[in-house]
């Protein structure tokens, strides 16, 4: 259940009681006793002594099973001791019995001794003439005179013989101590049993006095029944002494289910107020003992009350907070006057109180000026929460016991639960549902079941029900229903059937789980004292938060013990799932169609086969089966079970810790609720108090508030995402621990990052393919990326992008490529969790398939003919143009691939170069130039009209033919079966979005230029995208990276400069090979500029440079370029930043176009990793509509390109330039717009020359010491931001191209090795003269290409 489902905290406040205007049905018929008597007495006499029983006593002559109850068999001169006891109601009840030994133990408070009989006679039941002698008295503890009206009160006594096999009954306490200590004579125990005492009281029937609100929710009606489980036993009117003790209330709790399977919870407060005489009748007068029998004569020395109880209704199981509000709601009615109505707090708290979540979760109530509670987030556990109590299920039970009814509910046993305590019986009864995760109880569930209701238990089928002790009738249930006392932990099972043991269990986990369960529960003795209970509850023991701690971290341990189990008892079971790998027929969504479950079975040890066998055959097995196979709300929780089988897989499975107790909620945000104003008086005086109330009073709407805050209220334009963009928390916490992991390991942390960049785009997918007209298309885009990321081995953190992808194909009734995607995942290596096995199952069972009729099968052959066909006519087209063509490494692999360098989105000539591959995987180039007459380049060379159009009409009829053969994948060309090979079905790499419009060449095109470069200012040092990476760290809200010189943590920059570059192709091509395309020979010297810099629009100085020359971008409109800069994130940081505005707002967002300006930092980061990667994405047409794009071209057709730049878009001018600009100057190429300032720096072409000659004779050391010993003779420190590494590859790429740079990054390595035998590290360090770290080098080669300089 999410918050979403029920935003707000309390859903209905309920009154129930007597209502004196209703009709009143008694409950006699029931079975409820209104008139019992207890034990008040208790004497010893000795009959061998000549003493009788004592007037009114009863004496136990006989055992259970019939035997001599003398209980003095084992003393010499035996004086034939008997046990009497005395009912009666005019004494307090004896509450409980014991067994001292003297001389051995101390006796406790409030504890009597029977050391004499009646007759002043000794009472000890051991002959004092045995060596080692001690004294054995009979104790009890009686209730004060004050309170002894419904407390428990002993009402029944037996003795037993064990040696004569006799056992204690249903429902008795048994007290552990041999009453015969001597050396001859059977041992005999007492047992007793307890019940609530009650006389002159009469039971009706519960009914509904008031509620809030009076409307029905529409999601949630108010059961008819809610006022029953308030009062399960019914409303008691009863008559009181004058001077009883008043009782305090009762808190209960009761689970109902609705028939979606969604529990609601109830937590009630039961008390009792006066009652009119006057609403009774005469008869109801004389049997309440208001009125004598005989003349009908008033009695006045007794006072009538009734039961009431206040109830909330609740999605959520917080009922020690809710326990806390009921009482201060019903201190609230017994006091006064007061300012405010009752309805003013109650409507304060279910208006304004919201649901606590991460966004806030503590929620600090203050009710009133003195009384306040505090509302925290449920500890960050993916199991699911209930109202469920292990501390108290191995209290009341024991470990064995504990065992035991694990089996029966496995086995889905009739269960019935009783007890005298009606929170007991709720709290048990839900860890009773909940020991067995992740499988779910689904028969019927009534943890505290009226009497009314009680015909459940002759239901022919699994149950389990909770009622109260004193409605027991144990002849009238069936023999086979088993039942648990959870007052005297025990557990009754009918002769007839064989008895359950939990040694029935698979040995090894059930031994595990009863050993830990043991060394629990005697941790649990030592902490859950009675007397610690008693001080608590009373707020007297001073470190009772240390015990609330100790006792919570122990409630996870015991829970964690039963996970345990569970996930020894299934483990492996995610290997015998099976796939829907074909058109899904009638019995698809069976449980034998979708699990293996002859192969389950022999997979377990032989000893195990009956418990598995009955296993599979559960009902709540099938359901499992259901949920781990389709899409469920319980998807969270069994991806964090299937966490846990991967843990227990171990030697030993009991050290590995599954539930880790979060404290994460102690330090952060808190929400204050404040109380309900008080009103004012006109004149700003106080106003006076005048809501007192006699009883709880009925409800009155009026009085109510309406709801104000919004606290719980979603947002307006709140749409939250898809659950498949979601990472659950084991997701998250997973994908943390492998980055920890990787951030030590320089190859694995780069893939670790390039793994989340893909993330991000699979992410950005839905947004992508709602934007695309075709659609399909777009879907195989995807599972190129895919394809390509498993040849790449990058690292994925999680496995959204399987499962986005698989649920994109079922939204547009793709199954067959989703089938695709299910083998890819596999082919890694890959096992899909719950969440993407279920979006995978729902995408090939509910999307329409493709037919599989011969006829269909036929007609596509011959399409495949027909391309093959076409694949042969462009043999003589690959031969022409061989020598104009591009080598290529697309192998096999693509079907169709379009590629633009970045040099040639730079140049005014476009290239565009198609790739076409046959079915034999043979890649065949189609070039065609087009050469724009309007570029300010002045390139003369024209291609003739006639060879255009025809090279475009086979161009036109390749891509044609290419998004046939694309549609046709998808539609029925593939057929599933043995006839199919899903995983060598060629497909585009990257293909291309558009195709290409030659209509659009004059059209204005913005360009963005971007870079990463930063500078730390800390040493004044500029650390580039590489080093950046480098210096990321595992933490997801880590902003900061490190710098490679200083050490220095600071926040790195992205800066984006929007303008117009002039008129260039409308699309933008996406490439990732590594080989970039070339133009046809002669254009070499036209893109050799591009790689430098843009097209000049003046001439630059070559033999004297001049400090002041500028050169600009060459913008046709020459407006003023926009620059903005926003923090550069980790993939990391950026993809819970993403997630975070996605969970917020929807994934719409996305494709809004304020998503540029509201959410910048992700926008432009966004932008950056798919350029980078060279992934499609239509952010870019958010960048054309943004305000910022319209103030530098007014072009309504305008597209936009991106070129990512190695070096700062705005460097220092006070700096010298860097070498490389140096030698472009020099060099007359053209670059960007500087307005450099005239220095005196010593850099002269010569010494350009010299470097790029020592780079080129492998003497890099040689250049590096020219390069400090030059900085050394300057006067001053250098003006210089770049490290010598930086300044000789950028000088290195100026005069060479891209594919040296690992050639330089081996030499320079050679030459820091050989440099570091004469300065030391640190030396050259200070130099800034270091190589790149190895994680920097394999960050750079991951996200190969490298960048522009």
């Amino acid at each position: 259940m999410t918050e979403e489902k029920c935003p707000q905290l309390v859903d209905y406040f309920v009154l129930a009681g007597l209502d004196p205007a209703g009709a009143w049905k008694p409950l006699d018929e029931c079975g409820i006793k209104t008139t019992v008597e207890w034990v008040t007495d208790l004497a010893v006499i000795a009959r061998g002594l000549g003493e009788e029983v004592p007037e009114g006593f009863t004496c136990i002559e006989k055992t259970l099973g019939g035997h001599s109850a003398e209980l003095s068999t084992g003393i010499i001169n035996n004086p034939h001791l008997y046990l009497c006891y005395r009912r009666g109601g005019d004494k307090p009840p004896i509450l409980d019995l014991g067994v001292l030994y003297e001389g051995k133990e101390q006796l406790k408070p409030s504890w009597v001794v029977i050391e004499t009989t009646p007759y002043r006679r000794s009472a000890n039941l051991s002959s004092s003439f045995a060596p080692m002698a001690h004294r054995v008295f009979l104790t009890y503890r009686q209730a004060l005179d004050s309170q002894g009206l419904h407390t428990l009160g002993v009402t029944d006594i037996a003795l037993l013989l064990p040696r004569k096999g006799e056992v204690a009954p249903h429902t008795f306490c048994r007290v552990d101590k041999n009453l015969n200590t001597g050396m001859w004579g059977p041992a005999m125990y007492v047992c007793y049993k307890r019940a609530v005492a009650k006389a002159n009281a009469l039971v009706y029937e519960a009914s509904l006095i008031s509620r809030y609100p009076e409307e029905d929710l529409e999601a949630f009606p108010l059961p008819e029944s809610v006022p029953v489980f308030c009062l399960p036993m019914g409303v008691t009117v009863e008559s009181w002494p004058l001077n009883t003790k008043y009782q305090l209330p009762v808190f209960s709790t009761f689970v109902l289910t609705s028939a979606s399977g969604d529990k609601v919870y109830g937590a009630a407060i039961q008390f009792y107020e006066s009652f009119s005489r006057d609403l009774l009748s005469e008869r109801q007068s004389v049997r309440l003992g208001l009125l004598s029998v005989v003349d009908r004569r008033p009695i006045t020395n007794r006072s009538l009350q009734v039961k009431k109880s206040i109830c909330v209704l609740s999605h959520w199981p917080f009922f020690t907070v809710f326990q806390k509000f009921l009482t201060f709601i019903y201190r609230y009615s017994i006091s006064g006057p007061h300012v405010l109505p009752l309805e003013k707090h109650i409507s304060s708290f279910m208006h304004n109180v919201p649901f606590p979540s991460p966004q806030r979760p503590r929620i600090l109530i203050q009710l009133s000026l003195h009384d306040k509670l505090l509302l925290c987030q449920p500890v960050s556990s993916p199991l699911p929460l209930s109202g469920a109590s292990f501390l108290k299920l191995l209290q009341n039970l024991g470990p064995e016991n504990a065992c035991t009814l694990l089996l029966a509910v496995l086995a889905e046993s009739k269960l019935l639960l009783h007890s005298l305590r009606p929170d007991v019986l709720t709290s048990v009864s839900e860890a009773l549902v909940s020991m067995i995760f992740p499988l779910r109880w689904s028969c019927p569930y009534i943890p505290l079941c009226p009497p009314q209701m009680a015909d459940v238990l002759l239901a022919p089928m699994p149950f389990i029900v909770g009622v109260h002790s004193s409605c027991l009738n144990l002849n009238d249930l069936p023999t086979d229903v088993v039942c648990v006392d959870l007052d005297t932990n025990t557990i009754f099972q009918s002769d007839n059937k064989k008895p359950l043991s939990w040694q029935s269990l698979p040995r090894k986990p059930s031994k595990t789980l009863f050993n830990t369960l043991t060394n629990l529960h005697k941790t649990l003795e030592k902490i859950c004292t009675p007397v610690q209970e008693e001080a608590m509850l009373e707020f007297l023991w001073t470190d009772c938060d240390q015990i609330y701690r100790s006792q919570k971290q122990l409630e996870l341990e015991i829970q964690e013990a039963f996970l345990r189990f569970m996930s020894y008892l299934l483990r492996g079971y995610r290997t015998f799932l099976l796939p829907i790998t074909q058109a899904p027929s009638n019995t698809a969504t069976d449980c034998s169609s979708r699990f293996n479950l002859q192969g389950f079975l022999k997979s377990r040890d032989r000893t195990q086969q009956k418990i598995y066998s009955q296993l599979i055959r559960m009902q709540m097995f099938t359901q499992f089966i259901e949920e781990c196979s389709f899409v469920s709300d319980r998807h969270a929780c069994l991806e964090f079970f299937d966490e846990c089988v991967q843990k227990v897989d171990v030697e030993k499975p009991e050290e590995v810790r599954l539930i880790d107790l979060d404290e994460s909620h102690s330090g952060e945000h808190t929400v204050f609720i404040m109380p309900p104003e008080e009103p004012q008086e006109a004149d700003g005086s106080e106003c006076p108090s005048v809501y007192s109330y006699e009883t709880f009073p009925t409800l009155r709407p009026e009085l109510f508030d309406r709801t104000q805050d919004q606290l719980r209220v979603p947002g307006k334009g709140s749409a939250p995402s898809s659950l498949t963009l979601r990472r659950t928390k084991q997701e998250i916490k997973l994908a943390q621990q492998r980055a920890q992991k990787y951030s030590g390991v320089s190859d694995m942390w780069s893939k670790c990052l390039l793994g989340h960049c893909y993330g991000l785009w699979f992410i950005y997918l839905p947004t992508f393919v709602r934007a695309e007209s075709a659609k399909v298309r777009a879907l195989h885009t995807a599972y190129d990326v895919l394809k390509h990321m498993e040849n790449h081995k990058v690292v994925l953190p999680d496995e959204v992008c399987y499962r986005v992808l698989m649920q994109l194909c079922g939204q547009y009734g793709q199954p067959v490529l989703a089938v695709r995607v299910l083998l890819e995942m596999k082919k890694a290596g890959i096992i899909p969790n719950t969440i993407t096995y279920g979006y995978y199952n729902k995408a090939v069972l509910e999307s329409k398939w493709p037919s599989t009729n011969q006829g269909g099968r036929l007609r596509w052959a011959k399409l495949r003919n027909v391309l093959l066909a076409v694949a042969q006519f462009r043999q003589p087209i690959k031969h022409r143009q061989k020598s104009g063509s591009v080598g290529s490494r697309g192998g096999h692999q693509t079907l169709l691939h379009s590629t633009a360098d970045h040099k040639s989105l730079c140049s005014p000539v476009a290239c565009w170069v198609y790739v076409f591959t046959d079915i034999s995987g043979n890649p065949a180039w189609l070039t065609n130039w087009a050469v724009d007459n309007n570029s300010k380049g002045g390139i003369g060379q024209r291609v003739s009209e006639q060879r255009q159009s025809r090279k475009a009409q086979v161009a036109d009829t390749l891509l044609k033919a290419k998004e046939r053969l694309v549609n046709a994948t998808s539609e029925s060309s593939l057929l599933v079966g043995s006839d199919l090979d899903l995983t060598d079905m060629p497909s585009p790499a990257y293909p291309l979005r558009r195709s290409w419009d030659t209509n659009q060449e004059g059209a204005g095109l913005e360009g963005v230029l971007m870079s990463s470069c930063s500078l730390c200012h800390s040493c004044n040092s500029l650390v580039y995208d590489e080093e950046i990476m480098a210096g990321w760290t595992s933490d997801d809200s880590n902003l900061n990276s490190s710098c490679p010189f200083c050490c220095t943590s600071f926040v790195p920059h992205l800066n984006a400069e929007i303008c117009d570059l002039g008129p260039v192709c409308r699309y933008t091509l996406h490439n990732t090979l590594k080989a970039p395309c070339g133009p046809p020979s002669g254009q070499e010297g036209s893109l050799r500029h591009q790689c430098n810099g843009l097209s000049e629009d003046s001439s630059s100085e070559t033999s004297s440079y001049s400090e002041n020359s500028r050169t600009n971008t060459g913008s046709s409109v020459g407006a003023t370029p926009l620059q903005e800069t926003v923090a550069y994130l980790s993939p990391l940081v950026l993809r819970k930043e993403l997630e975070s505005l996605l969970e917020n707002e929807g994934d719409a967002v996305l494709a809004k176009p304020q998503f540029l300006d509201k959410h910048s930092i992700i926008f432009w980061n966004l932008v950056w990793y798919f350029q980078r990667l060279g992934l499609p994405s239509n952010l870019l047409q958010l960048v054309r509509a943004s305000p910022m794009v319209s103030q530098i071209t007014q072009s309504d057709n305008s597209a936009v390109r991106v070129r990512l730049l190695w070096d700062t878009l705005t460097p220092d001018t006070d700096q010298w330039p860097p070498l490389y600009i140096l030698w472009r100057i020099h060099k007359g190429v053209p670059m960007r717009s500087y307005s450099w300032r005239r220095h005196n720096h010593p850099f002269t072409l010569s010494f350009l020359a010299e470097v790029l000659r020592c780079v080129g004779m492998n003497e890099v050391h040689k250049a590096i010491t020219l390069f400090l010993d030059t900085l050394a003779k300057q006067p001053g420190s250098a003006s210089t931001q770049r490290s010598v590494y930086r300044e000789f590859l950028f000088l290195t790429l100026a005069a060479m191209d891209k594919d040296s740079v690992a050639a330089f990054d081996k030499k320079y390595k050679a030459a820091y090795v050989r440099l570091s035998g004469n300065l030391s590290s640190e030396a050259l360090r200070k130099k800034r003269a270091q190589p790149p770290s190895a994680k920097a080098v394999d960050c750079r080669c991951s996200f190969h290409p490298p960048l522009e300089c």
